[in-house]
């Protein structure tokens, strides 16, 4: 029945489909590794990881339950064991410990687990539901959302997904394109993935935008919006990949929904004199000084441009950097603020990518891919090759044939080896300029999009499994928030606000007594000493605020208490 195993009479009558799930049962146990993870656990129930489970999941009788599952996977993000086969070498009894059973399920049990799951249950459902949980609890529900998307490299052989820059390895490279939707502070929302490299701009008209009209719940109202001709729904946040004057206007229009981005086409300075240097607060905390001004400036061509709002930032070295924005009712600075605060999203990538491995592939298996979706036609990326190839040899010998010159005396030779070499040269000018011509023809001629089901069979691909990737995902969602209310928590009793998350890392794998009192209904947690005492002392901070939230232990009657191991 595998290592660690003790509850044999109750592991035989679920092997035979007499018992549903088992009851987690706590006995006292010290020294347990990596029990310090409990006292995550308010924190990841208190951000939704039970939320609506019961509702969208089932799973068949078996000695392990549906909660046993959620709080394994979120325990496991956690710890960073960062995928189901590091479970092999990890202490399956102590692990279990923490579920209040004898061990966790072996690997191809908990994959079987995960497997149905996602084929039987409603995880794009229940992932929407946490998601506008989420945003209704926030402080802001309907303030700034950031959104950018992160390439998830496929090196597999099974489907010839498209080519994307990836410019974190500064490479066109396989793979699909994971948008994420943030908030200010850097916490996920939710994630769309596509396979298709239609970017950034149809990617939030089509999927992003339509959803935060229906999640967000604090809205203003019609009646709001008519009264008021500068008040929008809420804000989006993006890199200068997404500046189009063209969107900002359907976005207002539409929707009524804002823009902020970098100016990508900002035109000369402004006068140094302009900037006011004004002291501001970041989401967390932080106060810097910034130089800032603003003015009105109207982008785009005459009938698609608009009056947007112009914000630069004068840096040290003289460098202005120039944000656009149509939110027309927040102060200049609170601008700066929103778009220079997108290193929170920067900031969410790399640690997700890092400790949380969000790059997994979690599904090998491909998925038939939506055959009306539009995509590049192969045959117009072909010409536009060709236009940019004729084009680019044109030019050069453009350049040569300007740049030739004869000697002040020359040669009789030399005037005929001159006139051979530039009526050769006129002759290639002549045949690439024909040959643009024709090339710039046909590409009018040829849509730039098509139908995939159009697509020639040897220019088709299929998508990796999206459903399993999604579940994932939502679990290292809620643990990552998890992570970042605890960190909030801890970060005054720090002397380095930075260090929290790794106080926290530290906790989470650090070994703690287990100690059940049936007659108190009680769960004491006692952690073992930290390496300093600054590092106890936030612990015993910590502790006390849990101890606050009075947690139930999910399955149980007992109440969470947390505390460190007395000297």
């Amino acid at each position: 029945m595998g290592m660690g195993c003790t509850r044999v009479v109750e592991r035989v009558l679920a092997s035979v489909g007499k018992l549903s799930e088992v009851s987690s049962i706590f006995k006292a146990s010290l020294d347990v590794s990596n029990a310090g993870v409990l006292w995550s656990l308010p924190a990841l129930l208190s951000n939704g990881l039970l939320l609506h489970s019961k509702d969208n999941f089932s799973l068949p009788k078996g000695f392990y339950g549906l909660t046993h599952i959620f709080i394994l996977l979120a325990f496991m993000a956690l710890t960073r064991i960062k995928a189901i086969e590091e479970l092999r070498y990890s202490p399956a009894g102590e692990l279990g410990l923490l579920l209040g059973l004898d061990r966790i399920p072996e690997v191809r049990t908990l994959r079987g687990k995960i497997k149905h799951l996602c084929e039987a249950g409603q995880v794009e459902q229940w992932s929407s539901l946490v998601s506008k949980e989420w945003m209704e609890s926030s402080e802001e529900p309907a303030g700034t959302l950031y959104v950018d998307g992160h390439v998830r490299v496929y090196h597999g052989s099974q489907t010839k997904l498209p080519r994307r820059y990836v410019s974190r390895e500064r490479l066109c490279m396989r793979g699909m394109t994971d948008y994420w939707v943030n908030d200010q502070e850097g916490r996920p929302f939710f994630v769309v993935s596509t396979p298709f490299t239609i970017g950034l701009l149809e990617m939030l008209r089509s999927e992003i935008a339509p959803r935060l009209l229906k999640d967000i719940s604090s809205q203003p109202t019609d009646k709001e919006l008519e009264s008021d001709p500068d008040l929008a729904r809420f804000t989006l946040v993006f890199d200068r990949e997404g500046y189009s004057p063209e969107f900002f206007n359907e976005m207002w229009r539409k929707w009524r929904i804002a823009c902020i981005t970098y100016n990508k086409y900002p035109k000369e300075d402004w006068p140094v004199e302009e900037f006011d240097e004004q002291s501001l607060k970041l989401p967390n905390g932080e106060s810097i000084t910034m130089k800032i001004v603003e003015r009105g400036s109207h982008i785009g061509g005459k009938k698609k441009g608009l009056w947007v709002r112009q914000i630069r930032k004068l840096s040290e070295s003289g460098h202005q950097t120039s944000v656009i924005s149509t939110e027309f009712k927040a102060k200049s600075t609170d601008l700066g603020l929103r778009m220079f605060g997108r290193w929170s999203q920067e900031n969410f990538f790399k640690y997700m990518t890092q400790h949380f491995n969000i790059d997994a592939l979690t599904s090998y298996k491909p998925e038939n891919v939506n055959e009306t979706k539009q995509v590049v036609n192969p045959e117009y990326r072909k010409i536009e090759w060709e236009i940019k190839s004729k084009g680019a040899k044109h030019g050069r010998r453009m350049k040569q044939f300007a740049e030739m010159r004869l000697n002040e005396a020359p040669k009789p030779d030399e005037i005929e080896e001159y006139e051979r070499k530039k009526g050769e040269l006129v002759e290639d000018i002549a045949r690439l300029k024909k040959d643009l011509e024709e090339f710039k023809e046909k590409r009018k001629m040829t849509n730039k999009h098509i139908p995939f089901a159009e697509l020639p069979e040897t220019d088709r691909f299929s998508q990796l499994g999206t459903v399993r990737k999604q579940f994932t995902d939502t679990i290292k969602m809620i643990a990552y928030r998890a992570e970042t209310a605890m960190a909030g928590i801890i970060r005054e009793s720090l002397g380095h606000v930075d260090n929290a998350r790794s106080l926290l890392r530290e906790i989470y794998t650090t070994d703690a007594d287990i100690v059940p009192n049936e007659k108190e209904h009680t769960l004491t947690v006692r952690l073992h000493h930290l390496t300093n005492h600054l590092s106890d002392k936030a612990a015993c901070a910590l502790a006390a605020h849990l101890n606050e939230t009075e947690t139930i232990y999910p399955g149980t009657d007992l109440r969470l208490c947390y505390e460190l191991v007395s000297n």
